[in-house]
């Protein structure tokens, strides 16, 4: 008996129309697909440069997460009203966050008018604030929820629960990357991975060769940065030979099973480790900068991971996400002065000269910096809880009802501040931005309509933004 194909069925069935509505189905994928550069004829390679919907001012993303949620109204969301409530209840109900909160806890940081915009930063990132003029500081944002692991999640991959592709992902699949050698879209942090792993920067039903690569910046030699970078058996002519035979065994094995994105995955990354092999020694070896480049960006794990995310953005990867550690290091429950002290020096000065960096080599006006935690704290005090703190009540619970993220370069407005929360900075209340509308604000910035960024995957075409998120154009220079 002969067995039809699914394409054959179609064909036959119902004198054709079935065919028909299976092509209408699949032009429509094709729209939603951005289009490769190449002239002609297509790239095979599924990280080739595509153009996105329209021309964005930003190329490509750095993002420098400070995982664990710093306080905002201890970096950069001043409250006087704090310091005049001290010790005492706030005139209005304390909102609801994970842990039980108390009186007022005003910020034990100075702040300081810095730029010719004015703005306040506070004394924990003076560095940041000098290049205030080149930020955008948006005070009003909001989450769902505050915890953790489905608050990264939904900053990340726009699902607080489900399954979905990382941000990163979505971008090197719509853009691609302008180096072949490298992966498109790179995640670093020292020490091992942050709350939640590699869901982080998961693909997802985005193709394999769109997720994440993870680097732990906290080694310095190439071996244990990347492990096998090196083959110490054969040649590179003969590894190259080895390669080529084997990408034709993969290429036959691939025609005879159609369309498979696991497969093609696992084909490209090959090519990709070799490609590695000769441009990741030279990427990630900090000592070939100059010495007054590396001065400027300072001693310790985050200037060096920081250095090498700009290194990174200078050979063509298009997506960079910068941990600042393991775990969730922000996560200032208790101790939060003196925590946040050292997590700032720690990362300060090695931000303020990326921006600089980037903008003396011309490259801040089309590479985009975000910077954040997955949230913002309470500017109440955290009452003890047993398991929770250590019960010294000196820090301050999760709040996601407002917080601050600022960007930098990518087309946006600097020395500029949007949004404002409530006059104790608990709750976003003007120009409110949600993490869809943020989203939706940063791939805009890159050239795509976020409701019209798609990918079929399971009879449905899915978003970063899935049905939500609002482009922010005020924030737009």
């Amino acid at each position: 008996m002969n067995l039809l194909t699914r394409r054959e069925l179609l064909r036959r069935s119902g004198m054709g129309f079935a065919s028909l509505g299976l092509a209408q189905l699949l032009q429509s994928e094709l729209e939603a697909t951005p289009v490769a550069n190449a002239p002609g004829t297509a790239n095979l390679s599924p990280l080739a440069v595509r153009q996105p919907h329209f021309p964005g001012k930003a190329k490509r993303v750095i993002h420098l997460f400070m995982n664990g949620g710093p306080s905002h109204v201890d970096t950069f969301d001043p409250k006087p009203m704090l310091a005049r409530y001290a010790g005492q209840p706030l005139p209005r109900p304390n909102l609801r966050t994970e842990r039980p909160t108390g009186a007022a806890f005003p910020s034990p940081f100075r702040f300081q008018r810095y730029g010719q915009s004015g703005i306040e930063v506070s004394e924990l990132f003076p560095h940041v604030g000098s290049c205030i003029d080149d930020i955008c500081v948006i005070r009003s944002m909001y989450a769902d929820v505050p915890n953790h692991e489905p608050s990264l999640l939904l900053l990340n991959c726009g699902d607080a629960r489900l399954v979905r592709p990382s941000l990163g992902s979505w971008v090197t699949y719509g853009l691609g990357s302008e180096n072949q050698n490298l992966p498109g879209f790179i995640a670093m942090c020292p020490g091992g991975y942050p709350i939640q792993e590699s869901q982080n920067w998961q693909s997802a039903f985005l193709p394999g060769a769109y997720q994440g690569t993870y680097i732990n910046t906290q080694h310095t030699q190439l071996d244990r940065l990347i492990e096998n970078i090196r083959n110490t058996s054969v040649s590179r002519d003969q590894q190259r030979q080895q390669l080529d035979l084997l990408q034709q065994m993969n290429q036959r094995h691939l025609e005879r099973r159609g369309s498979d994105a696991q497969l093609e995955a696992r084909i490209q990354s090959f090519e990709l480790a070799y490609g590695m092999q000769r441009d990741a020694e030279d990427a990630f070896d900090v000592s070939r900068e100059p010495q007054y480049i590396r001065d400027m960006y300072g001693p310790g794990v985050q200037a060096r991971q920081i250095l090498i995310a700009r290194r990174l953005l200078e050979k063509g990867v298009r997506f960079i996400q910068v941990w600042h550690g393991e775990g969730q290091p922000w996560d200032n429950h208790d101790d939060l002065e003196v925590n946040h002290r050292r997590l700032a020096r720690q990362c300060d000065q090695a931000i303020g000269a990326l921006l600089k960096d980037l903008k003396q080599r011309g490259m801040l006006d089309d590479t985009l910096v975000i910077w954040g935690g997955e949230f913002g704290r309470t500017p109440t005090v955290e009452m003890p809880t047993p398991g929770a703190n250590a019960g010294r009540i000196n820090g301050r619970d999760h709040n996601h009802w407002g917080y601050t993220t600022w960007l930098a370069g990518g087309g946006v407005k600097g020395g500029h501040i949007h949004g404002a929360t409530d006059p104790f900075g608990f709750r976003a209340e003007q120009d409110r931005v949600h993490v869809h509308d943020l989203q939706a604000t940063i791939l805009w910035l890159l050239g795509f309509d976020h409701e019209r960024f798609t990918y079929r995957y399971a009879g449905r075409d899915f978003r970063l933004t899935d049905v939500h998120g609002r482009v922010v154009r005020e924030i737009m220079a």
